[in-house]
């Protein structure tokens, strides 16, 4: 009995980090000079924040539209399919799960900035 719980456990440790750092199919993870670049080379991108309003407020990147992770399931209908998406969040964890739960919506066209806001030298709103 208590090997059969201990393999549980296992199982449920490896299934947990597969699920907050595995791949996600299809994301493009971009570096800051990429994801800069991709902004400037795609303006019929849509720039996702994925932040809560609190941080967003704190600043953010130009033109990012606020749609907190603890709300994209009710606002995705905000997010056009057809649309190439490119989500930041603080520090890359946020916008990588949400990229898996627009994935399994049927988005294709996703990319996201690998760590964030935090390391993101471009110019920040307020």
């Amino acid at each position: 009995m208590e090997t059969a719980i201990n393999l549980l456990f296992i199982v449920l440790v490896i299934w947990f980090a597969y699920t907050r750092f595995g791949r996600v199919k299809g994301l493009r993870t971009l570096k800051e000079a990429d994801f800069r670049s991709k902004l400037e080379t795609a303006p019929e991108a849509m720039l996702i924040d994925v932040r809560e309003p609190n941080e967003f407020k704190s600043g953010a990147i130009p033109g990012a539209l606020n749609i907190p992770l603890s709300q994209l399931g009710q606002r995705i209908d905000e997010i056009p399919k057809e649309r190439e998406l490119l989500l930041y969040c603080r520090s890359g964890m946020r916008s990588k799960t949400a990229a898996r739960m627009l994935g399994r919506g049927g988005y294709s066209h996703i990319s996201h900035l690998r760590g964030g806001i935090s390391v993101w030298s471009g110019r920040i709103s307020r």
